[in-house]
């Protein structure tokens, strides 16, 4: 796999965006229930025992006091980093290896050729909604997971150590600038693109074999975690020196 092949692959996915395409609209939407709905709940867990975890650890580093650096933390970590990089590996997990093992069965099955054969373009069909799908859904998740690894972190603070709102709010939002959320948002849709694209590439390069099937969905998976590490570096480097 190279990188060119799964620009080319995103490429395609753009070039395919057609209106008015009520079939592919409908796997869209199923892409994004099944990355996207079905993964709230991990989600939702991750993120609370997330906020919980480093809000006990900077506290008993900085000790009480110390709320509104405590709030600067958060986001310099949740926001900037675990975010996006965590959402990511969990839909890699769950989702990546679904998508190159489905398209792996239909690529043996002959499904993909019967559906090139009805004049339907499996790029527009099976590629396009998958990566918008994921990348959507990538997005939204890590949008949940930091507000609510935020708002969890602080409960746990005030319940365990009475930290005052105002004072960790304060320090909260002194550090959660546009570049902050921007650079989130950035890192959510290069990993949501690429992930999707390296996971559709392993599936539709299986061959013949079934036994082909298991391995390129650990493939995708491998080179997806690869891929997610390789962008995280990428983005944040350049921000660092700005």
């Amino acid at each position: 796999m190279t990188l060119t092949e799964l620009v080319t692959l995103i490429a395609l996915a753009f070039k395919n965006v057609l209106p008015g395409r009520r079939p592919v609209f409908r796997v869209l939407l199923k892409q994004i229930y099944f990355t996207g709905l079905e993964t709230l709940k991990v989600i939702m867990v991750i993120s609370i025992l997330l906020g919980t975890v480093i809000i006990t650890e900077v506290i008993s580093l900085v000790g009480v006091g110390n709320e509104g650096l405590t709030g600067k933390v958060l986001v310099w970590v949740v926001v900037r980093e675990l975010g996006p990089l965590l959402t990511a590996i969990i839909v890699i997990a769950r989702s990546g290896a679904a998508i190159a093992t489905e398209l792996g069965y239909m690529k043996i099955n002959g499904e993909i050729d019967s559906i090139a054969s009805l004049g339907i373009s499996p790029d527009q069909y099976l590629i396009m909604p998958r990566i918008f799908g994921v990348t959507a859904a990538v997005v939204v998740l890590t949008v949940y997971f930091e507000i609510l690894a935020v708002a969890g972190g602080f409960l746990v603070a005030s319940l365990g150590w009475h930290v005052q709102y105002e004072t960790f709010s304060q320090g909260l939002f002194s550090v959660m600038t546009l570049t902050e959320l921007g650079l989130s948002l950035l890192k959510s849709i290069a990993f949501g693109l690429f992930l999707s694209a390296a996971c559709c590439r392993q599936g539709l390069y299986v061959g013949k074999s079934a036994t082909q099937i298991p391995q390129a969905a650990t493939k995708g998976v491998m080179q997806s975690l690869f891929l997610v590490f390789i962008l995280d570096g990428l983005i944040t480097v350049p921000v660092l020196f700005l």
